[in-house]
């Protein structure tokens, strides 16, 4: 069992910093104690169901992915679905718009 918490963790604490969070924000987040988060991420404890829903919407993931490590397979490569989610709101349409421009040049 310990594991799979451990597997666990290690995604949580990559997706967190792509999503340039620090473990205080997502505890935050997740209405839960930085030493609650933090044992989490290095798969001493696991979360609650609840919260495990919780962190997948606030970091875009899937249940699959942060339980098993398991993507589904996307016709969009995932690595650019991370970098998207990865970027600021602000950011995300000039994201998009590059893709578009790429896009009409390889047309």
């Amino acid at each position: 069992m310990n594991d799979y918490k451990k597997a666990m963790g290690e995604r949580l604490r990559i997706q967190r910093k792509m999503h340039h969070l620090t473990q205080e924000q997502l505890a935050e987040k997740l209405d839960i104690s930085i030493k609650h988060y933090s044992e989490a991420e290095r798969g001493i404890i696991g979360l609650s169901v609840d919260n495990l829903i919780k962190v997948s919407e606030i970091l875009g993931i899937s249940l699959d992915y942060l339980l098993k490590g398991i993507t589904i397979d996307y016709p969009v490569p995932i690595r650019m679905i991370e970098i998207y989610s990865a970027c600021p709101d602000t950011k995300k349409e000039n994201f998009l718009e590059i893709l578009e421009l790429e896009a009409k040049l390889f047309s």
